[in-house]
């Protein structure tokens, strides 16, 4: 295969599925992962994809490398992800045994929530401290705190988590991509967030409008892994059976 046909096949790959690994393309295209690795390089050179770690994303796609500081992304949609965590606090039932991820919407949950009557466990550990300081039963797992996030992660944090059967569980994402599944740009992180998901019966993810469309170098789970509560739905996403528009009482 010449290299002009393989560029066009490996853009249009991408652009098709919003971001295709070298793995994805080396068996698509028969092509030895030296070669796939040039053609990237070449087309990210060219502007017609990003190449990043392990692959490529399509540039017709936003795409998050980096996580903000808590801080900074706590002020940001203040509205949106409080009525998002109103609505979440509300599916938690008596005798449930809870998990919430570390994220400025699941940190809103955690103000959120009245159900005394169930068990709560977070690898964040503000959230603890929340929930504790009011009366909660709340068990924060272990391993190593990451400072941008304020999450634990690690692999005793995932170990850690194989042991429990969530009932519910409420999770941040930087993506939601319906090729891609939810993102996040921390390897370690995307890993607690898998492990959780997988022990949980009822998994939502919790996400302002602003989250899809968007990609993040690691996959934590598949678009139809969660229900995501969400303030509005954006164009592409209007028919999806997982998504729910949430609504608040709030003046």
């Amino acid at each position: 295969m010449l290299a002009q046909e393989r560029y066009s096949r490996i853009k249009e790959r991408v652009d098709e599925r919003g971001s295709a690994t070298v793995a994805d393309l080396m068996e698509y295209l028969s092509a030895s992962e030296s070669t796939i690795r040039r053609d990237l390089n070449t087309l990210d050179a060219k502007g017609e994809i990003i190449k990043v770690h392990g692959g490529a994303v399509s540039n017709k796609t936003s795409y998050k490398m980096r996580d903000d500081k808590v801080d900074d992304r706590r002020i940001i949609n203040i509205e949106q992800k409080k009525q998002i965590a109103e609505y979440a606090a509300a599916l938690i039932k008596r005798d449930d045994l809870v998990y919430i991820d570390a994220g400025t919407t699941t940190d809103y949950l955690s103000e959120c929530i009245t159900e005394k009557n169930a068990v709560y466990v977070t690898n964040a550990v503000d959230h603890a401290r929340k929930l504790a300081r009011r009366g909660f039963e709340v068990y924060l797992i272990g391993g190593r705190l990451k400072t941008a996030t304020e999450a634990v992660v690690g692999a005793e944090a995932v170990e850690t988590l194989s042991d429990y059967n969530f009932t519910i569980g409420f999770w941040g994402t930087n993506g939601i991509s319906k090729k891609t599944g939810f993102t996040t740009p921390d390897r370690e992180e995307a890993k607690v967030k898998r492990a959780a998901i997988r022990s949980c019966k009822r998994p939502y993810v919790l996400a302002d409008s602003t989250k899809f469309g968007m990609i993040s170098p690691v996959r934590f789970a598949e678009f139809e892994d969660a229900t995501i509560l969400t303030e509005k739905v954006p164009e592409g996403f209007e028919h999806n059976k997982n998504i729910i528009v949430v609504r608040s009482d709030r003046k």
